[in-house]
């Protein structure tokens, strides 16, 4: 080896060049901690994913035990809807506690202390001797209950990407048909075997169990557990956005929000009205259906949102390539559905039930993972869990409103605990809900487009 007379030292030479050579082991140590990253926020989604399909269960499944609820109950339609409703009166007024409590307490935190709460209501519920004590059990799931999307939105926000927030949003709402699902024709079957007083108990048992398994596993952003975060860098807001009043304060004074805001109110007025609780028992009082055969349609209402989350996200995302005209074209065929039930109310055929629920589902519930997005796209991720929890008041505010509505006019028209509605009793009720439908589609037209052009 010829010595460099400018460096005699051959080994002090590769020691000078060395400092360069670290840094493959260094970048294969950066990728190393990604893919903990992006492995373990696929663990978070999972457990929290899982928790959504508890939230959907309580949320729907008086449609399928409507009828025994009035039977064993003593309830008339309007303290069925009430009931019913009990479940989305403190769901809606929850939704802003919660966006504050995500943005300052954290998400983890809130989702563990108020899922418990939702578990010792799904017992209180299915002990209640009384319809009396059965809405007060229910308000309590529906406190506890309303304490986990907002903050799942916000966990998901900080562990994915922009690009990525939609998709996500769309399989959250798919794992809620799932939650669907399970509360059609699993829980007849299994109210069958155990009465629907210890299903609920199982569930609440459930809903405790997953309470624990987010407290230890869930974590609000990488950060958390030293990891970087994998966003990319985007600007905030100002000192002063951060503030909860300042926040509250921009999302209130935003005209695209009430947009939003409306669309929800009316749309998923619709749908929890009819979904929720109606539509179990409008099979029954109209068709005839057994509870078997109308747990197997309801059971429709799952498949929807299972394909109708990721359909409708990619639709915007990949071939309309905005949020807007997605929103708008599953506005006007809800008008389309609810003229149906209005005017067909007992003319659709069997097939055409199916058909009907399903598409219901993946139009006036699937749709909102547009309009959520839309409504996290229109503020900077500082304030997501504020805005998300203000915008998240009016579905479940739609859902409080239409319930007990849809029960007050199936009463006026007759029946009772014993004897079931009349055919023109539903008529009305749904005439209500396609005149609701178009000041959805009126609230859609309305909404700002938030995604950027390719």
């Amino acid at each position: 080896m010829n010595a460099d007379p400018t460096n005699p030292d051959p080994v002090k030479e590769t020691e000078t060049a060395g400092p360069a050579a670290p840094k493959p082991d260094t970048l294969n140590a950066n990728e190393t901690i990604m893919i903990r990253v992006h492995r373990y926020r696929w663990l978070i989604f999972a457990l929290l994913a899982s928790g959504y399909i508890l939230v959907y269960f309580h949320r729907l499944c008086p449609a399928v035990l409507a009828v025994d609820l009035m039977r064993d109950l003593a309830a008339g339609g309007s303290v069925t809807g009430l009931l019913g409703a009990a479940y989305f009166y403190p769901y809606a007024l929850m939704q802003l506690p919660a966006g504050l409590l995500s943005d300052s307490w954290g998400p983890r935190r809130t989702i563990t202390v108020f899922f418990v709460v939702a578990a010792a209501g799904a017992v209180f519920l299915g002990m209640a001797p009384t319809v009396s004590w059965a809405i007060v059990g229910r308000t309590i799931v529906g406190i506890g209950a309303a304490m986990l999307f907002v903050p799942t939105l916000k966990i998901l926000a900080e562990w994915f990407r922009k690009r990525e927030f939609a998709y996500m949003t769309g399989l959250l709402l798919a794992m809620g048909g799932v939650g669907t699902l399970t509360a059609t024709a699993p829980l007849v079957w299994l109210s069958s075997r155990m009465g629907w007083r210890s299903a609920f108990v199982l569930v609440g048992i459930l809903t405790l169990v997953m309470a624990v398994l987010v407290g230890i596993f869930v974590r609000n952003r990488p950060a958390d557990l030293g990891w970087p975060s994998p966003l990319e860098p985007s600007p905030g807001v100002d000192g002063a956005g951060n503030g909860l009043v300042v926040g509250m304060k921009r999302v209130l004074s935003s005209g695209p929000f009430w947009a939003l805001a409306a669309w929800f109110f009316f749309d998923l007025g619709i749908f929890f009205s009819f979904a929720g609780l109606w539509g179990g028992p409008y099979l029954v009082h109209v068709y005839g259906m057994s509870r078997q055969e109308t747990g197997r349609i309801l059971a429709m209402l799952a498949f929807g949102l299972v394909a109708g989350a990721p359909l409708v996200s990619w639709l915007s995302d990949r071939v309309f390539r905005r949020r807007k005209p997605v929103l708008v074209i599953c506005a006007a065929a809800m008008i389309v559905m609810t003229g149906l039930l209005a005017f067909q109310t007992d003319g659709i055929p069997v097939w055409g039930l199916y058909a009907l629920f399903f598409l219901m589902t993946v139009c006036g519930n699937a749709s909102c993972v547009i309009a959520f997005t839309m409504n996290k796209e229109l503020f900077p991720i500082e304030i997501a869990g504020t805005a998300t929890g203000l915008v998240n008041l009016f579905p479940f505010a739609g859902g409080a409103v239409y319930q007990p509505l849809q029960g007050y006019i199936l009463e006026r028209w007759g029946g009772g605990p014993g004897e079931g509605f009349s055919t023109a009793g539903y008529e009305a009720a749904f005439l209500a809900l396609f005149i609701t439908a178009f000041a959805a589609f009126g609230a859609a037209l309305l909404t700002r487009e938030t995604l950027e052009g390719p």
